[in-house]
C-alpha cells in the first residue's frame, strides 16, 4: 500500500503536465488570445479580487494568469480535484484547499479555505474560484461563498468567462465544457460587484443576485465574441431523445386504437368517470380562459391535497393569472370539484400518448407546466417542451428503486429530467438524485405536505359519530392497503382483551374494497359494519367500515391513536402528516420509504411508534389508550418535529414566481 501512493502522485504530475500543455495550446491555437490579454489588462486596476467563473467553464482560468498578477485558486478537497490541482501548479498558481459544503452536512474544509482566500487577498494575491458550489442544487446559481470573502476582504469581485467556437460539453451537474483548439476565442469581464463590509441579510442576497447576473451576462458575451452556441454548454440544456424514448413515442403512437378500449375497461372497473372520457383522449370539456395560465399536473388524492395551497397562494400573488389542475383518478376529480378556488379548473390529464397529449396541449396552450412529485410522463414532457413551455417539477421525490431503474436506462433519463427548467426536491439526497439523471437545475425546496392545512372536518357528521361511539376507546386503521386489514383486525382481537368495548375504524385507501373487506370481516366472526351504508356502528359494532370519500379529517378529529397504513405492507407509507394536524398519535409500520424525512423526524422526536405485526401494533396501542398524559406528550413532540420541517411551501411559491411575472413586469417587457 505504501508504494501506491508515490504511484499516484507520479501519474497525477504526468497527467497535469499533459493538461496544462493542451490548456496552452487551446490558448496560442485560437484566436483573439492578444484580446484576451489586453481586456484583461483593463481591469488591472481591480487587483487583488475574487475571480470567480461558472463550474462547467472553468477549464481555461489558468490562461487569465499574466506576468505580474499573482493568482490563488481555490480547490475543493477531493479526489477528482487532485488532478486539477496538478494542473494549476504548472501555470504557477498557488492553491486553497477546500470548499464549502454546499448543502451536505460534512465538513469539506471551508472554514480553512475562507480564511486562507481572505488572508490572500489581503496580502495582494487575487483568489479563483467557481461561483456555482457541486451540491448547491444548481447550476449556475451563485452561492454565497464569493460573496462571504468580498466582504471579509474588502476586496471586489470580477466575474470572468472564456469560451471557445469548438467545445464538447459533458452531461455533468454543471455541463462541464472542454474547449477545443482551432477555436475563436472569447473572453469577457463582467460588471465588478463591491461587496460592503457592513452587508447583511436581505443585502447579502441583492449583492448574490448581482455577482449572478453579471456572470451570466460575461457567460452570453463571451460565447458571443467567440462566435459560438452557449446552448449546449448551459445546464439545463436538453438533450435530445435516444433510441429508447423514440421506440417508446413510437408504440405509444402505433397503441393508439387500443386507448378506448382501455377506458372502457377502466370505467367498469370505477376508475374512469364515464361523462368525461373523451378529456382523457385529449378533448377539453371547457374553453381556455383568457390570459396567462399556469397548468399544475397531480396523480392522485395526496400530491392534489399537497399543491392545492400552492395553488391559493399563487393566485393571491398573481392576480391576473388563471390555473388548470389535471390529474389520473376518480378521488382526485371528486376532491378539485370540491376544494378548487376561482379561476382555477379541473381537467383529467390525457394519456400519454402523442395525438391525444398533442390535442390537449393545443387547445390550452399553458404559459407554466407544474408537475408534482413522481409525476413523469414522457410524452407530456416532450410535447411540452417542444412548444418552449418551461417545465418544473415540485415537491419531487423519487424511491431508490426508481432511482435505480432510470439509472440503468440513462437514454430515456436525461432527455427528460434535463428538460425540467427546474426540480424542487424534498431533500438533498433526492435533488442529487434527480441531477445525477439529467436535471440541471435541482434542488432543496422540502416537503409541501409538510406545510398543507389538515384535511377538513365535517362537524355535524363528527358529532353523528362521537354520539354513536359514546365514548368507547377506538383505534382507526387510516389509508389502509390489502393485506393490512388482517393485521389490523388481530391486533383489534389483541386488544379487546384489555378494552372490552373497543372499537376499529377502517379506512381503507381504496373505498372500493369495503364491501370485500366487511364480508372477510364478518367471515371470521368480528361484527362489521359499513359507513357506505349509511349505517353508523352500534355497541353490538366491533369494527367499522369507513369506506367514503373525503372524511378522512373527521375520523382523525375522533381518533385518538391511528395506524397510517400502505407501511406494513410494501407501499412506501401514507402521509402521517394530517394525523398529526389533528391531534392524532402516529403508528406506522416498517414502510414509510414515501415520507421517509417526515416519519425519521417524528421516530427521532418520540413523536410516533414503528411496529412491525398485529402483536407489536396492539402492544403499541395498548398504553396509548390508557395513557392521555403519555398521548399528551407524543402530540407535543410530534408538533416539534414537523415545526422543523416547515417552510416548502413558501420556498416553493417564490420559486415559481420566477417563470410567472407579474402585471408591472410584463408591461416594462412590453
Amino acid at each position: 500500500m505504501a508504494s501506491d501512493e508515490p504511484k499516484s502522485r507520479l501519474i497525477h504530475t504526468a497527467i497535469g503536465g499533459l493538461v496544462a500543455r493542451y490548456i496552452r495550446y487551446v490558448g496560442t491555437s485560437s484566436h483573439q488570445t492578444a484580446e484576451m490579454t489586453e481586456r484583461f489588462e483593463a481591469h488591472a486596476h481591480n487587483h487583488p479580487c475574487v475571480i470567480t467563473m461558472w463550474h462547467g467553464q472553468f477549464l481555461l482560468l489558468p490562461l487569465v494568469k499574466q506576468p505580474g498578477y499573482e493568482v490563488d485558486i481555490m480547490l475543493a478537497r477531493h479526489r477528482d480535484a487532485e488532478l486539477m490541482g496538478t494542473v494549476l501548479r504548472n501555470f504557477g498558481m498557488r492553491l486553497i484547499r477546500g470548499a464549502g459544503a454546499g448543502g451536505r452536512k460534512r465538513d469539506r474544509g471551508g472554514v480553512h479555505a475562507f480564511r486562507s482566500a481572505v488572508q490572500a487577498l489581503r496580502e495582494g494575491r487575487s483568489v479563483g474560484m467557481t461561483a456555482d458550489v457541486p451540491g448547491s442544487g444548481e447550476a449556475r446559481r451563485v452561492g454565497l461563498g464569493v460573496i462571504m470573502v468580498a466582504r471579509a476582504s474588502g476586496k471586489p469581485i470580477m466575474p470572468l468567462a472564456i469560451a471557445t467556437t469548438r467545445y464538447v460539453a459533458f452531461n455533468t451537474w454543471s455541463r462541464m465544457t472542454l474547449n477545443l483548439p482551432w477555436s475563436n476565442l472569447g473572453f469577457a469581464v463582467g460588471e465588478i460587484v463591491h461587496v460592503p463590509y457592513d452587508a447583511r441579510g436581505d443585502q447579502l442576497e441583492i449583492y448574490r443576485q448581482a455577482v449572478e447576473r453579471s456572470l451570466t451576462e460575461a457567460t452570453t458575451l463571451a460565447y458571443a465574441r467567440a462566435g459560438a452556441d452557449p446552448s449546449r454548454a448551459t445546464p439545463g440544456h436538453a438533450t435530445s431523445p435516444g433510441l429508447r424514448l423514440k421506440t417508446y413515442r413510437a408504440l405509444t403512437a402505433l397503441a393508439r386504437p387500443l386507448a378506448p378500449l382501455l377506458l372502457r375497461l377502466r370505467r367498469r372497473q370505477g376508475k374512469e368517470d364515464p361523462t368525461r372520457l373523451p378529456e382523457r383522449l385529449g378533448r377539453p370539456s371547457a374553453p381556455r380562459p383568457a390570459g396567462r395560465l399556469a397548468w399544475f399536473h397531480a396523480a392522485s388524492v395526496g400530491e392534489t391535497l399537497s399543491i392545492l395551497p400552492l395553488i391559493s397562494v399563487l393566485a393571491e400573488r398573481r392576480r391576473s393569472l388563471s390555473f388548470l389542475l389535471t390529474t389520473g383518478t376518480v378521488t382526485s376529480a371528486e376532491l378539485a370539484a370540491r376544494r378548487l378556488g376561482p379561476r382555477t379548473l379541473h381537467q383529467y390529464a390525457p394519456l400519454d400518448v402523442p395525438k391525444y397529449v398533442r390535442r390537449f396541449l393545443d387547445h390550452w396552450r399553458p404559459d407554466l407546466a407544474v408537475f408534482t412529485e413522481s409525476e413523469i410522463w414522457p410524452n407530456l414532457i416532450l410535447e411540452s417542451s417542444a412548444r418552449g413551455i418551461p417545465l418544473t417539477l415540485v415537491n419531487a421525490r423519487m424511491t431508490q428503486r426508481s432511482y435505480r431503474r432510470w439509472r440503468r436506462n440513462r437514454g430515456l433519463a436525461r432527455p427528460l429530467f434535463s428538460r425540467f427548467s427546474l426540480v424542487l426536491a424534498q431533500n438533498e439526497s433526492l435533488a442529487r438524485r434527480f441531477k445525477l439523471l439529467g436535471a440541471g437545475a435541482a434542488r432543496v425546496s422540502g416537503n409541501l405536505k409538510i406545510d398543507t392545512p389538515p384535511p377538513p372536518v365535517d362537524e355535524l357528521e363528527r358529532k353523528r359519530l362521537a354520539g354513536a361511539l359514546a365514548g368507547r376507546p377506538m383505534l382507526l386503521a387510516a389509508g389502509t392497503h390489502e393485506g393490512e386489514e388482517e393485521i389490523v383486525a388481530e391486533a383489534h382481537r389483541r386488544l379487546r382483551g384489555r378494552f372490552t368495548d373497543l372499537i376499529t375504524i377502517v379506512a381503507p385507501r381504496h373505498p372500493e374494497r369495503g364491501p370485500a373487506i366487511a364480508e372477510w370481516l364478518q367471515s371470521q366472526g368480528i361484527a362489521a359494519v359499513r359507513r357506505a351504508t349509511g349505517e353508523l356502528p352500534t355497541r353490538a359494532s366491533e369494527v367499522y367500515v369507513a369506506d367514503t370519500l373525503g372524511e378522512l379529517g373527521t375520523l382523525y378529529k375522533l381518533a385518538t391513536v391511528a395506524f397510517v397504513g400502505g407501511s406494513l405492507v410494501d407501499r412506501g407509507g401514507h402521509n402521517p402528516i394530517e394525523a398529526v394536524r389533528h391531534g392524532v398519535v402516529v403508528v406506522t409500520g416498517p414502510h414509510r420509504q414515501n415520507f421517509k424525512d417526515t416519519y425519521d423526524a417524528l421516530l427521532d422526536s418520540g413523536g410516533a411508534i414503528a411496529v412491525h405485526s398485529a402483536t407489536e401494533l396492539a402492544d403499541a396501542v395498548e398504553p396509548l389508550l390508557a395513557n392521555e398524559t403519555e398521548l399528551a406528550r407524543m402530540r407535543v413532540r410530534a408538533e416539534g418535529a414537523l415545526a422543523g420541517l416547515s417552510g416548502a411551501l413558501p420556498r416553493t411559491v417564490e420559486a415559481l414566481l420566477r417563470y410567472l411575472p407579474g402585471e408591472d413586469e410584463l408591461a416594462r417587457a412590453d
